[in-house]
């Protein structure tokens, strides 16, 4: 147990400081930012408390908002998604599977990784950016930042998840 806590506070450490130091300063075509950080709540366990995932998911997104000028935004999305993690991973594991799975490309499949990642990561866009629009009076570029972010942040899962594979 200790190294499976030591493992995720070295993933947490890594995340924020690639998130910080590097994906913060990207903004491709004036709409889409690589958001990676989201990468550490999809990777949480299926028997993991539901109270220990979202405890995990504040710490992380306040400690991007400390470094990234953003209050509150990213820790309130992400404790979002973390609420609401076991519930999506449900969606795409089947009843009889192991209680201790993590979610991986081996250990779901491709196509199930990729449709898990794919809607983690639009349900955090969606309300990262409508958080900080904080209004609709910008429509188009509302979506055009939710697209872009979330093919550029799910693009970025699956190389990281594909180099972690090997």
């Amino acid at each position: 147990m200790t190294i499976e806590i030591l493992k995720r506070i070295l993933l947490f450490a890594i995340l924020c400081l690639v998130q910080v130091l590097v994906l913060n300063h990207i903004r491709l075509f004036a709409c889409a930012t690589p958001l990676l950080y989201v990468y550490f709540v999809l990777k949480m366990d299926r028997d993991s408390s539901r109270w220990g995932i979202m405890l995990w998911g504040f710490a992380l997104g306040l400690t991007i908002d400390i470094f990234s000028n953003t209050p509150g935004l990213a820790a309130g999305t992400m404790t979002l998604l973390a609420f609401l993690q076991p519930a999506l991973l449900s969606l795409f594991t089947q009843r009889e599977t192991d209680d201790n799975l993590h979610p991986a490309m081996k250990t779901m499949g491709s196509g199930k990784f990729i449709y898990y990642t794919t809607l983690c990561v639009l349900l955090y866009c969606t309300v990262f950016f409508t958080l900080e629009a904080f209004s609709f009076f910008n429509l188009l570029q509302w979506v055009k930042n939710i697209i872009g972010s979330t093919i550029l942040t799910t693009v970025l899962i699956l190389c990281v998840e594909n180099l972690n594979r090997k």
